[in-house]
């Protein structure tokens, strides 16, 4: 298994439950609203946190990010962490490719100017010289 691609693949779902509940995320005891993204991100977070000797990387990780959800480089930090923790222990890899398999979210985009996303709501246009009419 892939620990780059699995790390980068599941990122992205922690980074939506720390940017939905902070450094919470980390002793939550159940998402009762949460939608799926936020919830499965919530799951990874526990599941990382229940093993041994990565739990404080990956807390602190949370908890910095918490600060500035949206700041790429603490998104870094946290994909990095997180694949080290996949690195130490092949059976939390199978654990998380098999909580990512079981979710139903699944947004993929490929290609030049490729948008993805679980919901678009509005207007999302990629090409050159679009026109909208309404």
């Amino acid at each position: 298994m892939d620990a780059q691609s699995l790390s980068a693949e599941i990122a992205p779902f922690a980074v939506t439950a720390v940017s939905a509940y902070g450094a919470s995320v980390l002793t939550r005891l159940e998402v009762a609203a949460a939608d799926g993204t936020v919830s499965l991100g919530y799951r990874i977070i526990q599941r990382l946190l229940g093993r041994r000797g990565n739990e404080g990387e990956i807390e602190s990780a949370v908890t910095e990010l918490a600060d500035d959800p949206n700041d790429p480089d603490l998104q870094a930090v946290l994909r990095v962490r997180i694949k080290a923790a996949i690195l130490a222990d092949p059976e939390l890899a199978s654990e998380l490719r098999e909580m990512l398999d079981k979710s139903s979210i699944s947004v993929v985009a490929s290609g030049e100017r490729s948008i993805a996303a679980k919901d678009i709501t509005g207007i999302a246009i990629t090409g050159d010289s679009a026109t909208i009419q309404r």
